[in-house]
């Protein structure tokens, strides 16, 4: 069965691209970065972070007998591609891979991925919050490294909300309330946007009301439970139809150039984000100087017992074509294990660390952010979610998942031509389809 569904896969990834990888031979060839060690084993990498050639340098420097060789192979799908193309064609993937959580089941089905409890992930468990080491585990496996995560909490305007007398939305009761005083009030703008693009955002969305959207265990490859219908997702996505249809909330997509120009213009007063959030927002062009930011909790559906959600993180997994995965596995660990790396990737990258000797420590909780007026928001926002976030199960056609529920968002808050209720009844029937077409059997 198993080989069934690598079929499928395969034929996907070959039709949608015809990109090739460098091998790992090949890659060092290709360094972005300089060898300090000419004589020691050379692992490839493929990531996009920001500044990574700093922290590159950095383990270099500090590592006789290893020695990382950096490519920036694309971003996101962009890399996806060439590691999916590599996969099928049996060579050119890197020894050491950036790939999102959510996307480790996709490859590690297709055995793409070294199982790292074999090279001592248990070492450097403890190094981890337990959300966080769920997002790279599958049963007993464990397909990768925890790198950076997206905590979630509240990016607001306090001079909007002080000018129409709105304190802060503790509860998503509150923040529905705080809508309807806006447009009672004849604001120019809106409380915040509701992409139909959200994607991973929606589903931590629904997370937070009790949505187990997929039971996936890679040790029985073949077997899959979907429940998107559940009673969590519906009344999440009943609540943004409610607000979209009452003009009270934006249903822009997110991450295009309009929108960016809406985060920093004001037409926002609220940006619900992910702790990457703050550096994403910092770094857009036009943000007016009058503006004050500030960050605060997550609203929630329940105060008295809160639920802490994520949207994003990466990883570094080994890719089953190293070579010595041994020294591949020793890189996944140690790159960004040291607080010399992590203030590099904090510092120059904005990067939220999951990794607690840093995550943990006084620099990063006290740290001062003058975009948001000297305000300490990791210690009061980022760091209570990251340390309540228990993980997620991804399904191991998670990008599938996220298109049919993108379509399905827009059809009802964008529009309007489906319930939520009917919308996510049909993603259920679309996805099980899908599954079983797959040869996955439904759980």
């Amino acid at each position: 069965m198993k080989s069934k569904v690598l079929a499928g896969f395969g034929v996907a990834a070959v039709a949608a691209a015809t990109l090739t990888g460098c091998a790992s031979g090949e890659a060092a060839a290709s360094c972005t970065n300089e060898i300090k060690q000419p004589d020691a084993t050379q692992v490839s990498v493929w990531a996009w972070y920001p500044a990574f050639e700093q922290v590159v340098d950095l383990f270099n420097e500090t590592h006789d007998d290893v020695q990382v060789c950096w490519t920036n192979a694309g971003q996101g799908n962009d890399e996806y591609t060439k590691f999916s193309t590599s996969i099928e064609s049996g060579s050119g993937a890197p020894d050491v891979i950036m790939l999102e959580a959510e996307v480790l089941s996709s490859f590690s089905i297709r055995d793409a991925l070294v199982d790292l409890s074999e090279y001592g992930a248990a070492d450097v468990q403890g190094d981890y919050t337990e959300g966080a080491w769920k997002d790279v585990s599958s049963g007993s496996a464990v397909y990768a490294i925890p790198v950076d995560g997206g905590p979630m909490g509240m990016l607001y305007r306090k001079d909007i909300l002080d000018q129409y007398g709105i304190t802060p939305p503790t509860t998503w009761d509150e923040f529905a309330d705080a809508a309807q005083t806006l447009k009672d009030a004849g604001a120019p703008g809106v409380l915040a946007d509701f992409p139909p693009n959200g994607r991973a955002y929606t589903q931590a969305l629904f997370a937070q009301s009790g949505s187990v959207p997929f039971t996936y265990d890679s040790a029985n490859p073949q077997e899959i439970g979907i429940e998107v219908n559940d009673q969590g997702a519906k009344d999440v996505l009943a609540y943004w139809e409610d607000l979209s249809a009452e003009g009270l909330v934006a249903v822009d997509e997110a991450f295009t150039a309009d929108y960016n120009t809406m985060l920093v213009d004001g037409t926002y007063a609220i940006y619900v984000a992910a702790a990457w959030g703050p550096g994403y927002l910092q770094g857009l062009e036009g943000t007016d100087d009058s503006a004050e930011w500030r960050a605060a909790p997550v609203p929630q559906w329940d105060s008295a017992n809160p639920v802490q959600i994520n949207w994003g993180g990466s990883t570094f997994a080994v890719t089953s074509q190293a070579k010595d995965k041994e020294a591949a596995a020793t890189v996944a660990k140690e790159i960004f294990g040291t607080e010399e790396a992590w203030k590099i990737g904090i510092e120059e990258a904005a990067l939220f660390p999951l990794w607690k000797p840093i995550l943990e420590s006084d620099y990063f909780a006290n740290l001062e952010y003058p975009f948001f007026g000297g305000q300490q928001i990791n210690k009061e926002v980022f760091l209570p979610a990251a340390a309540g976030y228990s993980g997620f199960t991804f399904s191991p056609f998670q990008n599938y998942a996220y298109d049919q529920l993108q379509e399905e968002v827009t059809a009802v808050a964008v529009e309007g031509s489906k319930s939520s209720d009917q919308a996510l009844d049909d993603l259920q029937a679309t996805l099980e389809k899908y599954a079983t077409d797959q040869g996955f059997t439904l759980e």
